[in-house]
This record gives C-alpha cells, sequence and structure tokens, in this order.
C-alpha cells in the first residue's frame, strides 16, 4: 500500500480531486442514521488540553442537538495536513474542518471548501468586517475566524532566572539583542539552566514578519510573491549566526523540534530559554513545561516596537467542507461553536481571543493569569500593529516546507544563506505558478 506524503496527497487532490469535487462525484464526509439523526464528521489538530475542551464542546452541542451527531477526529499538526490532503483527494473530507491561514486559499481556491456566506444556519452578525474578510477568497467566505493572535517571543522565566539572566526589555530590543540573550541562556546551562537559548523560528510566519520588517512581504495582495532573494538571505544568515553563537541547537535537533508536538518541544521540556509562539498557545505550552513564560515582542531591526512588524492574525478558523451531505447541520454547529456563550466558557481564550463582544464579556470573569498576559500582550501592541499580510495563495501551504528544507541546508553547511534563499525564492515561486496550471 503507497502512502501519500502531505506532498503527493496534495498533488493528487490539486489534480484529480478538485476535479471531483466541482463535478459532484465522490462520497463526502458524514451519514444519515436509521433513527434520522445525522452523523458530522469533525477534524482538528491540537493538543490535550484543546482536545479535552473540543470533547466538552460535542458533548454540550449534542446534547442541544439529540438529532445530530458529532464524530471527532482530532489529529496534531505535524500530521494534520498530510491526513486532510490525502482524505480530500479520495472525496472523504471531515465536514467540520479546522482551517488555518496558510491552507484557506488552497483548500478553497479549489472547491474543496463550503461558501460559509451562504448558509442559512450561521449567524454572522456578531463579527465586524475585518474578521469575516481575514477568512474570505475569491469573494466567498470559506472560513469563520475562531478568535485573533499575535505572534511572539515566549521567554521562559525559570529557565531565565536559572541562567542568571535578565528577561530583556522588549519595547527597544534588536536581533542582535536576541543572539546576546540567546547565547547567555545557552552559557548559564552550567549553572542549573537550559540546554539551549533559544530556538530558530524557521516557519513561513518568521519570516514574514523578518520580511515585513525590511519592507517586503511574503505575498502579494494578487498572489505572486513579494519579496527578494537578499530578504531571505538575511533571514537565513541570521539563524546561522545564532548556530555559530552557539544560542540555538544543531540543525538536526532543530528539525525535530519543527514538527513536534507542542508537549514535546524544546519549550515544553524546559530546554529553550526563547521560543516563537503564538499567543493562544501561552496556556497549552505553559501547563506542559509547569512553568510561566512572559511574551515579548519580537525584536526588531532597529530597536523600536513600530517597525516590529506584527499584526493580528487569524488563530484559525471553522470551515467546512464542500462535499458535506449535510450543510444545514453543518452550519448549525459552526454557529454553535462561534456565537455560544457556553462554548466560550470551556474555551476561553484557546483559539485565540474571538472578536465578538457577547462572547468577550461571557468569558471575561473567566480568564486566568496565563489568559490575562496573553490578552494584556495583545492590548499593549495593539497601537504598533502594521496591516495584515495578503492571505496566501493557491499552492503556498508548500512553502514552509520549502523554507525548512533550504535553511537546513544552511545549518548543515551543505549551502551559503545566498544560494539557499534564491533556491527558496524558486521553490516558492514554482510552487504557486503550478497550482495555477
Amino acid at each position: 500500500m503507497t502512502t501519500l506524503t502531505r506532498r503527493s496527497a496534495l498533488k493528487v487532490f490539486a489534480g484529480t480531486a478538485a476535479v471531483g469535487l466541482l463535478a459532484g462525484c465522490g462520497t463526502g464526509g458524514g451519514s444519515k442514521n436509521a433513527d434520522g439523526s445525522v452523523t458530522l464528521r469533525f477534524t482538528w489538530w491540537g493538543n490535550d488540553v484543546r482536545n479535552k475542551q473540543t470533547q466538552q464542546v460535542i458533548d454540550a452541542f449534542q446534547k442541544a442537538h439529540p438529532n445530530i451527531k458529532i464524530q471527532a477526529e482530532p489529529g496534531v499538526w505535524s500530521g494534520y495536513w498530510d491526513k486532510l490532503a490525502t482524505q480530500t483527494a479520495a472525496n472523504d473530507a471531515p465536514d467540520v474542518i479546522q482551517m488555518d491561514l496558510a491552507y484557506i486559499a488552497e483548500y478553497g481556491g479549489r472547491g474543496a471548501l463550503l461558501d460559509l456566506s451562504k448558509q442559512k444556519g450561521l449567524d454572522l452578525s456578531a463579527f465586524d468586517s475585518n474578521t469575516l474578510s481575514a477568512g474570505q477568497y475569491n469573494n466567498k467566505l470559506y472560513g469563520v475566524s475562531t478568535g485573533q493572535n499575535a505572534l511572539g517571543i515566549f521567554a521562559n522565566v525559570k529557565v531565565f532566572q536559572a541562567a542568571g539572566v535578565a528577561i530583556p526589555d522588549d519595547s527597544k530590543w534588536t536581533w542582535d539583542d536576541y543572539i546576546k540573550t540567546a547565547a547567555a541562556l545557552a552559557a548559564g546551562a552550567s549553572k542549573g539552566g537550559t540546554n539551549y537559548g533559544a530556538s530558530y523560528g524557521i516557519t513561513d510566519q518568521t519570516l514574514s514578519i523578518w520580511l515585513r520588517q525590511r519592507g517586503e512581504q511574503l505575498y502579494t495582495s494578487d498572489g505572486a510573491t513579494g519579496f527578494t532573494v537578499d530578504g531571505v538571505a538575511s533571514f537565513m544568515a541570521f539563524q546561522k549566526k545564532l548556530l555559530d553563537a552557539k544560542a540555538a541547537p544543531p540543525a538536526s535537533v532543530a528539525q525535530e523540534d519543527v514538527n513536534a508536538a507542542v508537549e514535546q518541544t524544546l519549550a515544553a521540556t524546559n530546554k529553550t530559554g526563547m521560543s516563537f509562539w503564538w499567543t493562544n498557545q501561552l496556556g497549552a505550552l505553559s501547563k506542559a513545561a509547569g512553568t510561566d513564560f512572559k511574551i515579548l515582542r519580537v525584536p526588531s531591526q532597529d530597536g523600536k516596537p513600530q517597525g516590529d512588524g506584527l499584526f493580528y492574525k487569524p488563530s484559525m478558523y471553522w470551515s467546512a467542507s464542500s462535499r458535506t451531505k449535510h450543510p444545514e447541520e453543518v452550519a448549525t454547529f459552526i454557529d454553535f461553536l462561534v456565537n455560544s456563550t457556553d462554548v466560550a466558557k470551556v474555551i476561553t481564550t484557546e483559539r485565540g481571543f474571538s472578536t465578538s463582544s457577547k462572547i468577550q464579556d461571557a468569558i471575561k470573569p473567566l480568564l486566568t493569569p496565563t489568559d490575562k498576559s496573553a490578552l494584556d500582550f495583545l492590548t499593549q501592541i495593539k497601537p504598533e500593529l502594521g496591516q495584515a499580510p495578503a492571505v496566501p495563495p493557491v499552492g503556498s501551504s508548500k512553502v514552509g516546507d520549502a523554507l525548512l528544507r533550504r535553511q537546513t541546508d544552511v545549518l548543515f553547511g551543505r549551502a551559503d544563506a545566498q544560494a539557499a534563499a534564491a533556491a527558496f525564492k524558486t521553490d516558492a515561486d514554482n510552487l504557486i505558478k503550478n497550482a495555477k496550471k
């Protein structure tokens, strides 16, 4: 039996599955039961905290809607997209799908997602136009945002204390300060501190922030790459500086860390002092590590927070398969997820801070100190934020894989930053170009 990788699965999805979807063939997800009830398949990626919360939500929904059964299909980020691509290629996608910004155009643009704006059972009145536009592609609503978050540096308080290093002032720090701090943390390991000073942050989202600081962008609004080779080369050279300063782990460890489940990362196991995370991940990471984290702004080129490139990002979306046999029930379930205060009181901020004022009011009394810390950070940076970047185009979902591959070539010494950046630019351009064929 042949196992589909994410690359091969998406290739099949892009070629034959989208045609099948639009032509009306295939079986789709969900089923109708003998007693007249309907079963919807529901998939999401997450961690132990999110899984337990989500099951509580499912139980509450089924109690309120006994005619709709929910079949839970949880996963973890590292294998989630491989599985979803394979299922979609076979016209067997789940009915309700937790979706990410990086994939909203990939799936929506190929006809695999339901236009939620046309579903009468879904009340969207609590969300402003900015929130809704974040889930739109080609003027269709392919996802409703679960909330907003921002990228930050998570500083492990215990690790800093053990190493005898002061947490830096993030209102004026630069990337050079980041390297110096990470090197000091790594040196403090002999005092009972961490094994490594910092993680690399080798993701397309971190690259996007870096490029925004240089006046470039990962993608343009018309669906092309918007960066130069020099822009990416400077990012890759910075990662190599971290390695050379012994401020970050070896390349082999970094590769494993990128794809690890939250609970198994260097950050969660207290083996690194600083790492890149989204604000909604603070609760899960703090619980896994058994310690507090302080969220810091991402460093800037000039030490001014107005130039750090941060923005509010949709944490994730609720989307639906265009092949579902039960769009009415799907709309009912998604409406419950985004509008029910009972749901909000279970999930609180684990999937980001909702932009619905009703939901915000419902969870305020329930916010933990960790929740409040994340909310304080989001509030603090609001005056400094730039405009959100363009929605990643069709074909771009594999750009992160290409970046990791080219960056690790640099860390292993197989290529210099300039050559690796040029190869990455070719990779990204070809991925987008080939997706349009």
